[in-house]
């Protein structure tokens, strides 16, 4: 029978398939409310230098286990994830704010994650077998994974982060965000229950844990999702050991809507795509580039679909869509973003609205008028629930209006010429790239970004590989004939 958790009870950071609990504890909140959640653990150096040590140890056994074994561990946890899902669900919209559906449908897609990545692996390659030689090309796992995961999406990140590490031989520590420890000490919880110690082990800190684990000498790797900011301090850091690396960081994503379009059937899509967890998604549509011919129908439509469909709430409130921006940080960051509104004399399509004084940190959603193309709602990424509308005619400056900023993590084109939206879209420069879609992902298909938002890949063989390192094997067969 799967063990079942306590969501209202931390008494320590999983270390070595043990709570090891610390001296200063520390909460987050509720952003729908404001009111404080339950003490977790903040680690010491000294934790964070206990766990290194146990999943090095670990790390020798474990990367000579089967792929068969690890996938029968993995699956095990999966089912005990599972077994827990009603209240991690719950856990998650309390810390994190997002409404319960979107909720469920996160740790839904953690379940598929993990089940598919247990069916994946790295296999050698021949590159040359003849009388003579052969040649092999094998992956080897990295060693000790730091999982260093956002307050976004803290369970399919976290566990995107560790199914491929585990599968690839690695041992991991995961640090969940300061702003949602909870749902990932869980998931630590109920790991230590089926995997051997040092395996997979959690540690819940402040600011300054992040920082002690790209710069441990003992940990391999750096997987980190995050702003494009920090990754930029995480890459330095790893630097000084120079540990691997791969980053997943902010993206600006560029819509561009074509001409031929069925608005009405393209506007639901695009609009949620644009609101969706209060715009605190990387991959979401940040720019949305419409056809002049048909801006102003386009636009109405997709004020009128937000207004009636895109509905602001606490996120256990049936029907809701955004719900609050997660901390006081970010919501800084989004009101000062909506004052510009007026301070730039932007046009307001839809005039949105920052809640306050009150409980939580709500906003409602807003949408900008053809603002100009050096505007901070164009160049900057808000993360929150604002988005402007901006008018194209020719397809190849537009082309270069999407590729014009430093991010390239995701972008999207929607035409009813497959054709052209595919020659469009391969003329972007983005890891990800749509069309007639946005924000689709897979566990099975690598997922990352170019230019400033991001090093490597995620998910998929490819995603694998970045968790091992690539060793050339040359088998001489005459030498004693």
């Amino acid at each position: 029978m799967a063990p079942k958790i306590d969501i209202t009870t931390y008494p320590g950071n999983i270390i070595n398939g043990e709570f090891v609990p610390t001296q200063t504890t520390r909460h987050s909140i509720d952003p729908a409310t404001g009111k404080p959640l339950y003490e977790v653990p903040v680690a010491r150096k000294e934790d964070l230098d206990a766990a290194v040590s146990h999943a090095r140890a670990a790390f020798k056994t474990w990367s000579k286990t089967t792929h068969e074994d690890r996938a029968k561990l993995l699956r095990a946890f999966v089912d005990a994830v599972e077994a827990n899902r009603e209240d991690l669900e719950r856990l998650l919209t309390l810390e994190q704010g997002k409404p319960l559906g979107l909720s469920q449908t996160e740790v839904g897609m953690a379940l598929h994650w993990l089940r598919t990545f247990a069916t994946m692996q790295l296999t050698d390659e021949v590159l040359e077998d003849t009388e003579e030689r052969t040649i092999y090309s094998t992956r080897v796992p990295l060693g000790v994974v730091g999982a260093i995961v956002p307050w976004n999406w803290p369970i399919l990140l976290g566990l995107g982060k560790v199914g491929p590490a585990l599968m690839t031989g690695n041992t991991v520590i995961m640090k969940p965000s300061p702003f949602t420890p909870y749902c990932d000490l869980k998931l630590g919880e109920l790991a230590m229950t089926i995997f051997p110690p040092g395996v997979f082990q959690v540690l819940s800190g402040d600011d300054e844990l992040g920082p002690w684990m790209t710069e441990h000498p003992g940990i391999n790797m750096i997987s980190f999702t995050g702003s494009i900011p920090t990754g930029k301090k995480v890459a330095a850091s790893c630097a000084k050991t120079l540990k691997r690396y791969v980053l997943e960081l902010g993206g600006n994503d560029a819509a561009i809507v074509c001409d031929d379009v069925d608005i009405e059937k393209c506007v639901p899509k695009i609009a949620t795509m644009a609101f969706l967890n209060s715009g605190q998604i990387c991959m979401l549509c940040k720019r949305i580039y419409v056809h002049e011919k048909i801006y102003d129908q386009f636009r109405d439509s997709m004020v009128e679909f937000t207004k009636n469909h895109i509905k602001t709430g606490s996120g256990f409130e049936p029907d809701v869509v955004v719900g609050p921006v997660q901390n006081s940080m970010q919501f800084e960051i989004v009101k000062d973003m909506y004052a510009q509104i007026a301070k730039s004399g932007w046009k307001a399509a839809l005039e949105g609205r920052v809640r306050e004084p009150g409980r939580g940190y709500f906003v409602e959603p807003a949408i900008i008028d053809n603002p100009p193309d050096d505007s901070r709602i164009v160049v900057e990424e808000p993360f929150g629930p604002i988005v402007p509308l901006l008018r194209w005619s020719d397809e190849e400056d537009v082309i270069r209006r999407a590729n014009g900023l430093e991010t390239g993590l995701g972008a999207s084109v929607w035409s009813r010429d497959l054709a052209r939206a595919e020659r469009m879209a391969r003329l972007i420069d983005a890891g990800s790239v749509w069309v007639n879609s946005h924000f689709d992902v897979a566990p099975d298909v690598p997922f990352g970004g170019h230019k400033e938002s991001g090093i490597g890949m995620e998910w998929g063989l490819e995603g694998f590989r970045h968790f091992t390192n690539s060793r050339s094997i040359w088998v001489w067969k005459k030498v004693f004939d």
